[in-house]
């Protein structure tokens, strides 16, 4: 892991949400992007080297819309950029954390993604990214 690639914000409305950060950032957002797999819709704000990513729930059984009813609006997860997401799998299991999804899948911002699940991270979702090539 070389840098933090995101820090993934639930919201409850996009386009409010995307207000405000422009206002915080002094900038508008660069992309918009629905994930179906993950029954989302993302927001990317550039922030130095790293980014924001806001994510509002399209149905009401996405992990976001659950997120939300729990806890919500605000920090859903950190990601961290690798250079080979599958080897970072394979470390990070032997280090003992528990990986949410063993096999990459295609997330949001042209990347491959896995999770780590909060109870084997001090409470915080982790998300493993490597961009698609």
């Amino acid at each position: 892991m070389h840098k933090i690639e995101h820090i993934g914000i639930a919201v409850k409305n996009l386009s409010e949400a995307n207000k405000i950060y422009k206002s915080l950032l002094g900038q508008e957002h660069y992309k918009t992007e629905r994930v179906e797999s993950e029954g989302v819709e993302t927001s990317f704000f550039k922030c130095g080297e790293s980014k924001i990513e806001l994510l509002e729930a399209i149905n009401k059984d996405s992990a976001i819309a659950k997120f939300i009813e729990k806890r919500g609006e605000g920090i859903h997860h950190i990601a961290f950029s690798v250079d080979n997401i599958e080897q970072e799998i394979v470390r990070l299991k032997k280090e003992g954390f528990v990986v949410l999804n063993e096999t990459p899948k295609k997330g949001a911002d042209n990347k491959w993604v896995a999770f780590l699940h909060p109870k084997s991270t001090n409470g915080v979702l982790v998300e493993l990214c490597q961009e698609m090539k």
